[in-house]
């Protein structure tokens, strides 16, 4: 189900046409994704909201060939992303925001970060290492080599799509 709100571009105060659009998932509570884009001055920002709470709880896949980079990722704004091979997590903060991709689309977010560290690292070492790390990602793209994927949300709304993946409930003192 699709509906369109009149808003206020947050950027630069034109008005804007907000638009909510409810996401049928197997396995997943209602999901909603809410788009925004201002033809003014360009702005855009797009979320997806899980309307609703569950278990807390871990996901895990171990990505051993091209095909499983289709697997789909389901991340709510309070689930955590770890790819322990790499060194790589991405953890829920202020700014954070829900996202349905894939694994190579969970990639691609982490070659997005390292890119904004080399725009203006902080030194050699910072670069070195930005480029090693885009390197890993290269590999990893390619399934050079096995690694693993960690979904953890103490709201239980994120989700690893797939028959590889393992599903772990935790306890609250765990999440």
């Amino acid at each position: 189900m699709r509906e369109t709100y009149p808003g206020t571009c947050p950027a630069c105060g034109c008005d804007i046409e907000m638009v909510h659009h409810r996401l049928d998932i197997p396995h997943f509570p209602d999901l909603l994704l809410v788009a925004i884009s201002c033809n003014a001055c360009g702005y855009r920002h797009t979320d997806t909201i899980i309307l609703g709470e569950g278990d807390p709880v871990r996901w895990t896949v171990r990505v051993e060939e091209p095909g499983d980079l289709a697997i789909r990722v389901a991340r709510s704004t309070t689930g955590t992303i770890e790819i322990p091979e790499l060194g790589l997590s991405v953890e829920p903060g202020t700014a954070c925001e829900g996202f349905v991709t894939n694994i190579e689309g969970v990639l691609s977010r982490f070659e997005q970060a390292v890119g904004t560290v080399l725009a203006n690292p902080e030194s050699d070492e910072e670069r070195a290492a930005a480029l090693q790390t885009l390197d890993a990602l290269a590999a990893a793209r390619e399934v050079v080599f096995p690694f693993t994927v960690i979904l953890e949300d103490p709201a239980g709304n994120s989700m690893l799509v797939s028959d590889k993946a393992e599903k772990m409930l935790l306890d609250l003192g765990e999440a």
